[in-house]
């Protein structure tokens, strides 16, 4: 039984994907695989003069620039990276209708220098759709740095099209590639392209291209023939309202009287392996490559990516940068507190002389300021060290390493592998973490990873861990963060992905069935980070977008708690009259009342929990700062906590309600309240059971 599809009504993809222009203007797409520099030629081409958006009824962001060559304009679209115009994403789709339907003039192709041979199949796959490409191989400084020699003209041949050689982010390149495009729209060259031959198919591709070829004049009507015969449902239902059913027909007659018996999978099989054929003949023929350099990669994939040895030292990178951003963020921490603190004194002063109410002093310096100053002298210094050093491990490729080791526990678990790759945006922010979800295109999928993201620790509550850990695993004489509290926060971390694993799979066969899709992880190549880059985005990207988010909700909920902790009923204040309600209910989950309302008042930032419950411990009504671990430790001790109590804090906090700009986060990113509260419901009943299930364990064994 042929291939055979039928006409229906769909809306235009053409109207989608018009770009406006004049008559002295053109259109060109920029195309390429994901990591291969597009976003860096696209700003080395348009400098300011772009803007960004969505696609019309998309949610995948787009990205439009312009610039003039000689006496021309060009608006240059950054398409989404794909792999392949076999689209399996909502990006792939975007990138690939555009190609189709967005009328361009001309489309670059962004290549890597480094691993060309992967990415010559996205470039094949372009010159059979259209003939006006310009393949631009960036990163050339990268592969001559790793010895590898690629014969421009040779290739340029061969494969019948003009190619520029590029390092963008030096600018090199970048004239001639603006050269080459204008001689192409122009047409003072005119590419040919190599086009691939595929023996099984090309008499009913002969038969079908004459048809198509009266209705697709801006697509060759070969590409479109081929579409029809591996079957993508999707592109053809837009490309069959371009022709009348009479023709639809004939199409339908031809595929069946060619016999192709097998499914569509099959048919795409076979066109990927012939075109990896042909990329891998040419390759062979033009490309050079440092044999040294691909051996030595290897070798260290073979411990990194190994099932033995993979995981192991991925726990070990985590536990070095604990280390390092636990003992790098005590001095400056300390620095900013004295400072903030100082800073109060003076405020305070002012206060005093203008003769300000003791009410209006206590909400806006002890409730409001002393809150920020908390907030910012805490969480700061561990960020400004934390997302450097996690911005390190992406610029040298080693996160894309950890997705790959995690990713047979991910299927396990029913979810996606790219899951691995939120969770470590959680670890930062899991407001981040939760934007992050959107590289995963099963909807589905996104889904449980947003509603699990939660169980990572984001930078807000490292300081609870930490200082806990440190005081309860620290000689009483000791003063130093040492390696047991990191061990104690790397221990955390790994519970927190047990967890994500279990409930993953949990949400994945109730309320979130389905089955775990695949996708394409790309292995980039190990690269000396750039650390101009990685300083801009860890610490302006990262850094200051998270701590000025946790900023403008910790400062009202600290003139909130200040009220609250200032107005008295009988002898307790308010808050002492709350923790009094909610202590039976904390005590069996090894906690107390107080501890409980902490956690409750921290929801705006999970940064505020500890000082909160020190607060109320020493009923000053202000928040307070503690002189050093051993007077946190007799504070706490003298308050009734054990061990039981502070491995039980760090779980409930390690695994309680999001903080409240995650929810606001999680509402925009899910467009309901639904899935709202049940971000919030699904942790705070996992934090509970487990708090639970290690009271009544220490309570059997004797050890409370």
């Amino acid at each position: 039984m042929g291939l055979t599809f039928q006409s229906t009504k769909n809306s235009s993809l053409s109207d989608i994907f018009h770009i406006e222009k004049s008559e002295n203007q053109y259109v060109i797409a920029l195309a390429g695989n994901p990591n291969t520099g597009k976003s860096t030629v696209f700003n080395s081409l348009t400098g300011l003069h772009q803007h960004t958006g969505n696609w019309p009824g998309k949610t995948v962001v787009n990205a439009r620039g312009e610039f003039k060559y000689e006496d021309k304009d060009f608006i240059l679209v950054d398409l989404p990276g794909t792999y392949s115009l076999f689209s399996s994403s909502v990006e792939e789709e975007v990138a690939r209708d555009f190609i189709c339907f967005g009328n361009a003039d001309a489309i670059i192709v962004v290549a890597d220098a480094t691993c060309l041979e992967r990415n010559l199949n996205l470039v094949y796959q372009i010159m059979e759709l259209t003939p006006n490409v310009v393949l631009c191989i960036n990163l050339i400084d990268e592969a001559k740095k790793k010895k590898i020699e690629i014969d421009a003209d040779g290739l340029g041949k061969e494969l019948g099209i003009p190619i520029v050689l590029c390092a963008a982010r030096s600018g090199i390149g970048i004239m001639e590639l603006k050269r080459s495009i204008h001689e192409v729209v122009t047409k003072k060259v005119k590419p040919c392209p190599n086009i691939v031959i595929y023996d099984e198919y090309e008499e009913t591709l002969n038969r079908l291209s004459i048809i198509l070829d009266e209705y697709f004049k801006n697509i060759n009507p070969r590409w479109v023939a081929l579409r029809m015969i591996d079957g993508d449902d999707k592109l053809i239902i837009s490309l069959k309202e371009l022709m009348p059913n009479e023709k639809i027909n004939a199409v339908n007659h031809i595929l069946e009287d060619s016999k192709l018996n097998m499914d569509k999978q099959t048919v795409r099989d076979i066109i990927a392996t012939t075109i990896y054929k042909r990329v891998e003949s040419v390759t062979e023929r033009y490309v050079k490559n440092n044999v040294k350099k691909i051996n030595r990669d290897r070798i260290i994939d073979n411990y990194i990516t190994s099932k033995r040895f993979g995981i192991p030292l991925m726990l070990l990178f985590l536990a070095i940068i604990f280390w390092i951003t636990i003992s790098g963020a005590n001095y400056p921490s300390a620095l900013l507190s004295k400072f903030f603190f100082m800073l109060e004194n003076k405020i305070t002063s002012l206060f005093n002389h203008l003769n300000t109410p003791d009410w209006v002093h206590g909400v806006l310096v002890l409730g409001l300021y002393k809150t920020l100053a908390w907030v910012v002298s805490v969480m700061l210094p561990p960020m400004a060290i934390f997302f450097p050093l996690f911005t390190l491990l992406e610029d040298l490729g080693y996160l894309p390493r950890v997705a790959f080791n995690m990713d047979h526990l991910f299927k396990k678990a029913c979810s996606h592998g790219k899951q691995c790759l939120t969770m470590c945006m959680g670890f930062g922010c899991n407001a981040a973490g939760v934007i992050a979800c959107r590289i995963i295109d099963s909807p589905r999928e996104r889904l449980i990873a947003i509603l699990t993201n939660n169980f990572v620790p984001c930078n807000g509550r490292f300081p609870t861990l930490i200082t806990i850990s440190s005081v309860f695993l620290i000689s009483a004489k000791g003063n130093d963060f040492g390696i047991l509290p990191v061990l104690s926060v790397t221990g955390m971390v790994v519970i927190g992905i047990i967890i994500t694993l279990l409930v993953s799979y949990l949400l994945s066969k109730t309320i979130l069935k389905g089955l775990p899709s695949t996708f394409t992880l790309e292995l980039p190549p190990y690269r000396v980070p750039r650390i101009g880059r990685v300083l801009y985005t860890s610490i302006i990207d990262r850094t200051m977008f998270v701590l000025w988010r946790a900023v403008i909700v910790a400062a009202p909920a600290g003139a909130i708690t200040w009220i609250l902790g200032n107005i008295f009923i009988g002898d307790l204040s308010l808050i002492g009259h709350a923790a009094s309600f909610l202590d039976p209910a904390a005590k069996l989950i090894g906690l107390d009342g107080y501890i409980l309302m902490a956690f409750i008042l921290g929801l705006p930032a999970n940064e505020i929990v500890l000082p909160i419950l020190l607060m109320s411990y020493l009923s000053t009504g202000s928040i307070i700062e503690f002189d050093s671990i051993e007077s946190l430790r007799r504070i706490l001790i003298d308050n009734g906590w054990n061990h039981l109590t502070a491995l039980n804090t760090m779980l409930f906090s390690l695994l309680h309600w999001p903080c409240a700009t995650t929810l606001i986060t999680i509402k925009k990113e899910t467009g309901g309240l639904k899935w709202t509260a049940l971000s919030v419901i699904i942790p705070t009943c996992v934090a509970v059971i487990i708090c639970l299930f290690t009271t009544v364990i220490f309570k059997l064994f004797g050890w409370a």
